[in-house]
């Protein structure tokens, strides 16, 4: 199979994670999609291949080599996000894009339309695959998976050169629990790269400071015949509460290095109100400037309304990953050598996000990310270049190559 068959096999298994879920993984149709990747692994040599009680893939592919190399990772998750269904899907190819808009669903008058989305403009010429506008696609991260696994069966069938080679396919890294139980005793190497980015030619080493806050919100609900003066309708103190928060750091007016807070979900009635945000920022001191706004934020509604009104829980998730990974640039040198190779200018972008390697970075593994060709991640636009996905199979068997040179 080619990385196309693959990615187009694997986007067929469900596996959107769970988040209000406390089992690993969060849920259970995972371990379907990993119980096809471990025989999949097994067939084209890895011998080793299993999935954990956790839910987590691992293989190992030993050292070729006479010499002394580094040992490599190559992660990718499993998950797709809770913010668009992706059971279902059905992938589309169109062929020798024509840079014009595109029909996802004419039914549903759903349309991918150029001007909106501009690395559409870049891809004019190439070959694609969009949704039917009903689901997400699951590029995020099934074409890392399918990038991987093409470049380790390639490896291995032609016996290209290299050291010892470790492969992990994690659960639930979209809620933020891919690493929760990663064995790196097992997963023992020397350095290893997330396959979970967007365009091919981007190498990050830089990604978001990350926390939740979990917003519970009281409220005292009255016939509204009868509520003058005793109604507290905690759904509007919500709305009240979101006011006091920064306005343009809202998702939707930031870019590049600007932080945001993110409303993802609020659900309630007059009697109860719940809020759920995403923090996100590159600096460290303005995360905790960030954090300190909902505190405030939720000080001053308890002032105004009584104790207990407002209750705000904030959570770190992970963090930049930068500082780390600045120590020691030589697997980032990789990474540039094998796009130079390719005919590529690496670009060095600012993950507006983060990856399972964030995590594992602060764990003590450096964990860079690369691009797989997948864009629009996370909703109905989602959509990959083939074109990218193929080279993203040869960048990797060529970073194997300079990393055992």
């Amino acid at each position: 199979m080619n990385v196309t068959e693959r990615f187009l096999n694997y986007v067929g298994y469900d596996t959107m994670s769970d988040a209000s879920s406390s089992t690993s993984p969060s849920s259970a149709k995972q371990l379907v999609l990993a119980g096809r990747l471990v025989k999949e692994m097994k067939q084209i040599g890895i011998a080793d291949a299993h999935v954990d009680e956790y839910g987590v893939v691992y293989g190992h592919i030993p050292s070729n080599c006479s010499k002394e190399v580094a040992s490599l990772g190559l992660i990718a998750h499993m998950d797709t996000s809770p913010d668009m269904s992706d059971e279902n899907v059905k992938p589309r190819i169109i062929r020798n894009y024509d840079g014009n808009d595109i029909v996802l669903n004419e039914k549903l008058n759903i349309v991918m339309e150029a001007d909106k989305f501009p690395s559409l403009k870049k891809h004019v010429g190439k070959d694609l695959i969009v949704t039917d506008g009903t689901t997400l696609l699951g590029a995020d991260d099934k074409a890392g998976i399918a990038e991987i696994m093409s470049a380790a069966a390639e490896l291995i069938e032609k016996d290209l050169p290299h050291g010892p080679i470790h492969i992990a396919f994690t659960p639930d890294e979209e809620i933020g629990r891919g690493t929760e139980h990663f064995d790196l005793e097992k997963f023992h190497v020397d350095f290893a790269y997330t396959v979970d980015g967007g365009a091919v030619d981007d190498v990050a080493f830089e990604n978001f400071n990350a926390a939740s806050a979990h917003v519970r919100i009281k409220g005292t609900s009255i016939h509204p015949g009868d509520a003058k003066n005793r109604m507290v309708n905690a759904l509007l103190l919500g709305m009240e509460f979101h006011s006091l928060l920064p306005r343009f750091e809202d998702p939707a007016c930031t870019e590049g290095y600007e932080g945001f807070h993110h409303l993802h979900d609020m659900q309630g009635a007059c009697e109860e109100c719940v809020m759920d945000y995403i923090i996100r920022n590159h600096d460290e001191t303005l995360f905790a400037r960030q954090k300190q706004d909902f505190i405030k934020a939720a000080a001053f509604m308890n002032e105004k309304y009584g104790s207990n009104t407002i209750q705000c829980t904030i959570s770190d998730s992970y963090y930049n990953m930068r500082k780390y990974i600045e120590k020691d640039m030589s697997i980032i040198a990789y990474v540039e050598q094998a796009m130079a190779r390719l005919g590529l200018e690496a670009k060095r972008e600012a993950i507006r996000g983060g990856t399972d390697g964030a995590m594992l970075t602060y764990e003590g593994m450096p964990c860079p990310n690369l691009g797989t060709g997948g864009y629009n991640y996370h909703g109905k636009y989602e959509y990959a270049c083939i074109d990218e996905m193929e080279t993203s199979v040869a960048l990797l068997l060529e970073i194997i190559a300079c990393i055992q040179e």
